[in-house]
């Protein structure tokens, strides 16, 4: 947890996954003469319990941490603005989406932190798509979008005024948006293949850009329908490297999800080398290893959605030595209509033998 703990002094929202495949389509505000401007959003809120053992150096005594709070979940609160053109042949748009979060900074009157996640332009055609500017990585980018607790909480974070972790280092690293040149084809016969080169971490640092060569990452999804349900699977990859530490990185990432009926099960999994097993964007010093799996089962009925959950992260260091994460948990959704949800969760968290229980229970609204 400690480990996590400085990862967010780094990203303080830590968390964040496009919403378009679980919020509604937006709001329309100018539709003329082929020119069409819309907004999506989304709001949440959680009263959580958390009740951990690992023992916090702030807290009086060294005691275990145990808190009560109100504060956002896995997803932070958004804003988001597209905008599509016919020109000729080609259709022409971009997106911005602006994320915040609802907590302060301790000692702080309001400093709530505003993060440009995705900031993008978009050219279609025949030929398929090319996106460029800022958008969410494409390695392990399903593994999250496929979350069944992406709307939940996950693994608990305490002690921050950023997010909850979701299975973000219990099952698969975090597609952190970078700057990137994205090729994505049309649909071919269920299959599609996204192709991008993205700024390597160092790429804003002046003296250490010349130590890391771009990044290159790919993903190929097939999506298929049978009589009563659906079939989706994915496999990407990603590529890096260090020429300062000498680091060769390399990364695997795939699932699948099948539907039927009201129920839906889903797998996915990694496995990397000289990927941080958090952070996916950043290479290692060292050439170590981590993979990890997810694997969740839901049920559907009319409004009612149940989730249980299983997903684990294994790191090993250059000296051999692997620690584990775990989180377990259950869910409940219930939609009171199409843009507002309620939400209660339990998660049971491990990390490396220290364990932290949280409960949940809060809302979420999308449009």
């Amino acid at each position: 947890m400690k480990n996590n703990k400085r990862l967010l002094k780094l990203c303080p929202v830590a968390l964040a996954v496009a919403m378009a495949s679980q919020a509604n389509a937006g709001i329309t505000l100018y539709d003329q003469d082929g020119t069409t401007f819309s907004a999506d959003g989304h709001f949440n809120a959680f009263f959580t319990s958390t009740d951990s053992d690992d023992v916090d150096s702030v807290t009086a005594g060294n005691q275990p941490e145990k808190q009560q709070r109100v504060r956002m979940g896995f997803l932070p609160n958004y804003i988001g603005f597209n905008v599509s053109k016919e020109a000729g042949d080609l259709t022409v748009g971009g997106r911005s989406s602006f994320w915040v979060t609802i907590n302060d900074g301790s000692n702080q009157v309001t400093d709530t932190a505003i993060d440009v996640r995705q900031f993008y332009a978009t050219v279609d055609g025949d030929f398929g798509q090319v996106l460029f500017g800022k958008d969410f990585g494409i390695y392990a980018r399903t593994n999250i979008f496929s979350d069944e607790l992406l709307l939940g909480t996950g693994v608990p974070m305490a002690n921050t005024g950023g997010v909850t972790f979701g299975n973000i280092s219990t099952g698969y690293p975090y597609a952190v948006p970078k700057a990137q040149i994205t090729y994505r084809t049309n649909d071919m016969s269920g299959f599609k293949v996204a192709a991008a080169i993205l700024d390597p971490q160092s790429g804003e640092v002046a003296e250490g850009n010349t130590t890391n060569s771009v990044r290159l990452e790919a993903e190929l999804t097939y999506a298929t329908e049978f009589d009563g349900g659906k079939f989706n699977a994915w496999i990407g990859g990603a590529s890096g490297e260090s020429d300062a530490n000498n680091v060769d990185a390399s990364g695997l990432a795939y699932g699948a999800r099948v539907s039927m009926g009201g129920f839906q099960v889903t797998a996915s999994g990694f496995d990397q080398e000289g990927i941080n097993a958090t952070l996916a964007d950043r290479v290692l010093t060292t050439e170590s290893e981590s993979d990890g799996y997810l694997v969740q089962a839901s049920y559907t009925m009319g409004k009612h959605r149940f989730v249980i959950s299983h997903g684990e992260t294994d790191v090993t260091s250059a000296t051999n030595v692997t620690t584990t994460s775990e989180l377990d948990a259950i869910a409940y959704f219930y939609d009171v209509n199409s843009n507002l949800k309620l939400i209660a969760e339990y998660d049971m968290y491990d990390n490396g033998g220290n364990e932290t229980d949280q409960f949940a229970i809060g809302a979420s609204l999308s449009w």
